[in-house]
C-alpha cells in the first residue's frame, strides 16, 4: 500500500473537497478514505468522506462517520449538524419508525444505496448505439407530475430538451466540433434524469405528498409557524454559520449569528422547543467568529451568556462547552490563571481520553507561562497518559515536549534531555520536520546547560 508522507491527508481532503464541488462523488469519497489511511482519527477526513456519502445519497453509512467525528472532537459544530441533516434525510426518505411495517421473509437481503448509486452511474456511462439511443428517446415515458415536482425550475428545461428529440433532421446534424446533437441533447437529459433520482433517494415523493397534507391539517388547526420549516431554517442557518467561520469569513459568520438569534428570540417556546438551548449555541458561535476578529472582551461576554444559559437549563455539554472557549479566550489574552480555572472545572465532563489529551496540555501550557513548572510537568504527564491510551502520535509529541521543557525549568536536565529525544523520535514517525528542528535546538541547549552543571559538580 502507498505510505502518506505528513500532510498527505490534508491535501487529500482539499481535492475531495474540489471533487465534491465538480459533482465527482466517487473520486471524493476515494480520496476522503485515503485520507485516513494511516490515521483513522483524522476528523477531517471523517468529515469529508461523511459529506462524499451523503451527497451520493449513503445517509445511513454517512451518519455512522457524522457520529464517530462528533465523538473524536464533541466541540465541532459540523458534525453535530451532519448528524441532524442525515437523520432528516433517513426520515425523509422512509417515513418514521412507527410507519413502517416490515414482513420477516427468508430472501429479504440489503442492498446499499452507494452500490445502486454506482450502478446507476455506470449505465449512464455506457455509450449508446444510435438505434439504442432512438430506443431510448422512446422508451422514455414517465408521469410529469412526478417529474415537475422533483425538477422543479429545471422540469420546463428537460422537456425543451425531450422536444428536441422528435426534431429528426436536427438530431442527425453535428456541432462544428464534430459532437452530434443527440448526443448533447441525451447527456442533458440523462443528467436530468441522475438529479431527479437523486432528489427522489432524498425526498420521494410519497414523503412530498405526506409532508404536504400534514402541513395543511396544521394550518388548519392552528396557523402557528410548521415545525418542519423551522427545524429545516435551524439546520440550513447554523451550517452557514459554520461554514463561514471555517472559510475564513468571521465577520459574515457573526453577522449571520445574530441575524438568527434575533430570529429565534422573536419565535415562541412552542415553536421551538429546545429554544434556550439553541440560544446558548448561537452565543457560542458569535463569541467564536469575534475571537478571530481579535475582539476579545466581546467574545469572554458571549461565552460567558453560553455558559450562563447552560447552567440556567441543566445543559451539561453546553456548560463544558463554554468552559472550553471561556478558557481559549483567557490564554489568547495572557490570563493564565483564570484560563486554567475555566479548564479544571471542565476536567470531569471530558468525554474520551483525546479531549482529556488536550485539555491536560493545554492547562500544563498555562502553568508553564507561568513559571510553576512542578505543575506544568504534572500536566504534561497527565496528558501523556491520556494521548498513549488514544493512541495519537502527535499529542503524544506535544506533551513529551511540555514534560521536557518543565524539566528544563526544574533543571532536571538528565530527564529532559530523555524526553526530548522521545519527542524527536515521534517527530520522526510522523515526518513532522519543523518540530524536528526545534527539538533539536531545544537538545542542543538542554545538553549545554546539563554540561555547566556536571563541570560546576566537580569543582564543588
Amino acid at each position: 500500500a502507498l505510505k502518506l508522507r505528513a500532510g498527505d491527508k490534508h491535501c487529500l481532503v482539499a481535492r475531495s473537497k474540489c471533487y465534491l464541488k465538480l459533482g465527482d462523488t466517487e473520486n471524493s469519497l476515494k480520496d476522503a478514505e485515503a485520507s485516513l489511511q494511516n490515521d483513522k482519527t483524522f476528523f477531517k477526513g471523517l468529515y469529508q468522506k461523511a459529506e462524499a456519502l451523503y451527497t451520493m445519497g449513503d445517509f445511513e453509512f454517512a451518519l455512522v462517520f457524522y457520529h464517530r467525528g462528533y465523538r473524536l472532537r464533541p466541540e465541532l459544530q459540523q458534525f453535530r449538524l451532519g448528524i441532524e441533516k442525515s437523520q432528516e434525510a433517513i426520515l425523509n426518505c422512509i417515513g418514521s419508525p412507527s410507519s413502517v411495517k416490515l414482513e420477516n421473509k427468508e430472501d429479504l437481503c440489503f442492498i446499499s444505496r452507494q452500490a445502486e448509486s454506482k450502478k446507476a452511474n455506470q449505465k449512464l456511462q455506457i455509450k449508446l448505439t444510435k438505434d439504442q439511443k432512438w430506443t431510448r428517446k422512446q422508451e422514455r415515458v414517465r408521469n410529469p407530475k412526478t417529474e415537475r415536482q422533483l425538477l422543479g425550475e429545471l422540469y420546463a428545461d428537460k422537456a425543451y430538451l425531450e422536444k428536441l428529440l422528435k426534431d429528426k433532421d436536427l438530431m442527425e446534424s453535428s456541432t462544428k466540433q464534430g459532437i452530434k446533437v443527440v448526443d448533447l441533447v441525451l447527456s442533458g437529459i440523462s443528467y436530468l434524469d441522475a438529479r431527479s433520482e437523486f432528489w427522489q433517494q432524498q425526498k420521494p415523493i410519497y414523503a412530498r405528498v405526506r409532508e404536504r397534507k400534514l402541513r395543511q391539517q396544521r394550518w388548519l388547526r392552528d396557523k402557528k409557524r410548521k415545525p418542519a420549516e423551522v427545524g429545516r431554517y435551524i439546520v440550513k442557518s447554523m451550517e452557514e454559520i459554520d461554514m463561514l467561520l471555517t472559510g475564513n469569513s468571521p465577520e459574515a459568520s457573526c453577522k449571520k449569528a445574530e441575524h438568527v438569534l434575533k430570529t429565534i428570540q422573536g419565535w415562541s417556546d412552542e415553536e421551538v422547543p429546545n429554544k434556550n438551548e439553541l440560544i446558548g449555541t448561537l452565543h457560542s458561535c458569535i463569541g467564536n467568529a469575534q475571537l478571530e476578529m481579535g475582539q476579545t472582551e466581546a467574545a469572554l461576554q458571549s461565552h460567558k451568556t453560553d455558559l450562563e444559559f447552560a447552567r440556567q437549563n441543566d445543559l451539561p455539554d453546553a456548560v463544558s462547552r463554554a468552559l472550553d472557549n471561556i478558557g481559549r479566550v483567557y490564554a489568547r489574552i495572557g490570563k493564565f490563571q483564570e484560563a486554567i480555572d475555566s479548564w479544571e472545572e471542565k476536567i470531569p465532563m471530558a468525554k474520551s481520553s483525546l479531549e482529556k489529551t488536550w485539555l491536560f496540555h493545554e492547562i500544563g501550557r498555562c502553568y508553564l507561562e507561568l513559571n510553576k513548572a512542578e505543575a506544568a510537568q504534572s500536566y504534561g504527564q497527565k496528558s501523556l497518559q491520556s494521548a498513549d491510551e488514544e493512541g495519537d502520535v502527535e499529542w503524544q509529541l506535544h506533551a513529551t515536549v511540555l514534560v521536557a521543557q518543565a524539566q528544563v525549568k526544574l533543571k532536571s536536565y538528565r530527564s529532559a534531555i530523555m524526553n526530548f529525544e522521545k519527542a524527536l523520535e515521534k517527530a520522526k514517525l510522523i515526518h513532522n520536520e519543523a518540530a524536528q528542528k526545534a527539538i533539536i535546538i531545544a537538545l542542543d541547549d538542554v545538553s549545554k546547560s546539563f554540561i555547566e552543571e556536571l563541570k560546576e559538580r566537580r569543582e564543588e
